[in-house]
C-alpha cells in the first residue's frame, strides 16, 4: 500500500505527543510537515522532533506541501470548523481530535463540507482501539453473560489545563461562554468536554442510543478554574440499559507547562474503568493497567510508566485504510453526532437540575 503523506495542525491538543512516534515510525505513513499555533508550541515541537518542517500557519504549510494527503487536526475545539473548511476545500482527508464542535448547527456545516468535497473525516476516539475494550465487547456479544442490564464507566484524569491552556478557556473548549447553571460562577467547557470516550463507548457496547440523562456537577477541586472539573451522569439507554458515568478531572496534578515526570500526583494521570452487569454475571475492565509505578525517590517525582497497548497504532492503521479504500470510518461524523448531542444534554441537565430526554 502506498505510504500516506500526512501532516499535523496547531499542535496544542493534549494528544499531540502521542502521534510523534506513530507518525515517524509507522511504515504506512510519510510525515510531511506540521503547523504550530504559537512560538511556545513551536519550540516544544522542535525540541521533541527533528527533521520535520515546521510552519507558523496552516496555509503556509499547505501551500508549501501540495503533496499532503491527510492532516491530523490537533487544535482547540473552537478552531476545528475553520480548519476542516480549509482542508475540505483542498480535498485533504481529516483525522479530527475528539470534539469536532459542540455547536450542532456548525456540526451540520462540517458534515456538509465533508460530503460535498468527497473527503474522509475520522474522529479520534482511541479507546475504541484498546484491546481491553475490544475484549470487553466480545465478552458481552458472546451471549455467555446474558442480557446487559447496567453499565458503569469512569474516565478520570488530571486536568490538562496547565500544559494546554485552551482547555481552561470556555470559548476555546466549549466554543462559547455559557454559564454552567444559574447562580454558579463556572462555565461549560471543562472535564466533560475532555472525556467523550465513555459516552461513545456505551452506545457501541450496549448497541443502543441514549433515552435520557440526569447529571450533577460537584464543587471544583481546582477553585481557580472557570470550568467544571467534577461531575457525574446517570440515565437509561433506549433498550433499557441503565448507566452511571463519571467523566471528571478527579486525579490531581502538578501544574507544569510541559507534561513530564511528576505531572501526576496520585494514583496516575488517567483511569478508565468499565463494568457491565448482566443477567448471568458481571465483567470489569481496566483499560489503562497494569502500570509500572515508581515513588520518585530521591526527589519525590512520582511517575507511572504505562504498559498498555498504544491505541494510536490501530487508529492510524484504520485511518490509512479508510483513505486508501475510500471507506467510511467507524467513528465518523454521523456516528459521533449523537455522542456530542448527549454531552450537550448533560450540560442542559446540570443547568436545569432535571433529567433531559433525547
Amino acid at each position: 500500500m502506498k505510504r500516506l503523506k500526512i501532516a499535523m495542525m496547531s499542535m496544542t491538543h493534549g494528544h499531540t505527543r502521542k502521534y510523534y512516534d506513530v507518525l515517524k515510525n509507522n511504515p504506512k505513513l510519510e510525515w510531511v510537515a506540521v503547523s504550530t499555533e504559537n512560538e511556545v508550541v513551536k519550540a516544544n515541537f522542535l525540541n521533541a522532533v527533528e527533521g520535520i518542517p515546521c510552519y507558523d500557519s496552516d496555509e503556509a504549510m499547505l501551500d508549501a506541501h501540495p503533496e499532503i494527503e491527510a492532516v491530523v487536526i490537533a487544535s482547540d475545539n473552537a478552531k476545528h470548523y475553520s480548519q476542516m473548511k480549509l482542508l475540505a476545500e483542498r480535498k485533504i482527508d481529516i483525522l479530527s481530535m475528539k470534539i469536532p464542535t459542540f455547536d450542532m448547527e456548525e456540526y451540520e456545516k462540517i458534515e456538509k463540507l465533508i460530503e460535498e468535497n468527497g473527503i474522509i473525516c475520522q474522529v479520534e476516539l482511541e479507546c475504541h482501539y484498546n484491546p481491553v475494550t475490544v475484549r470487553f465487547k466480545e465478552q458481552l456479544a458472546s451471549g455467555k453473560l446474558g442480557k446487559l442490564y447496567a453499565f458503569n464507566a469512569r474516565n478520570t484524569t488530571l486536568s490538562p489545563v496547565w500544559a494546554f491552556p485552551w482547555q481552561g478557556v470556555p470559548e476555546l473548549s466549549y466554543g462559547k461562554r455559557v454559564p454552567i447553571k444559574e447562580g454558579n460562577p463556572r462555565f461549560r467547557g471543562g472535564a466533560l468536554c475532555d472525556h467523550p470516550h465513555i459516552f461513545d463507548m456505551i452506545r457501541w457496547i450496549a448497541d443502543s442510543e441514549f433515552d435520557y440523562v440526569f447529571a450533577h456537577v460537584a464543587p471544583n477541586l481546582r477553585h481557580d478554574l472557570e470550568e467544571e472539573d467534577m461531575l457525574s451522569v446517570v440515565g437509561k439507554m433506549k433498550n433499557g440499559v441503565t448507566f452511571s458515568l463519571d467523566p471528571s478531572w478527579s486525579n490531581m496534578e502538578e501544574r507544569i507547562k510541559v507534561p513530564g515526570p511528576g505531572w501526576e500526583l496520585y494514583p496516575k494521570r488517567m483511569e478508565v474503568y468499565m463494568t457491565a452487569n448482566c443477567e448471568n454475571g458481571s465483567v470489569v475492565a481496566d483499560l489503562f493497567g497494569p502500570n509500572v509505578c515508581h515513588n520518585g525517590a530521591p526527589n519525590d517525582r512520582y511517575t507511572v510508566q504505562y504498559t498498555y497497548f498504544d491505541e494510536w497504532v490501530g487508529l492510524i492503521d484504520e485511518f490509512v485504510e479508510n483513505i486508501r479504500l475510500r471507506r467510511q470510518p467507524k467513528i465518523n461524523l454521523a456516528w459521533h453526532k449523537n455522542t456530542i448531542r448527549v454531552m450537550n444534554a448533560v450540560y442542559e441537565s446540570i443547568a436545569t437540575g432535571k433529567p433531559v430526554k433525547l
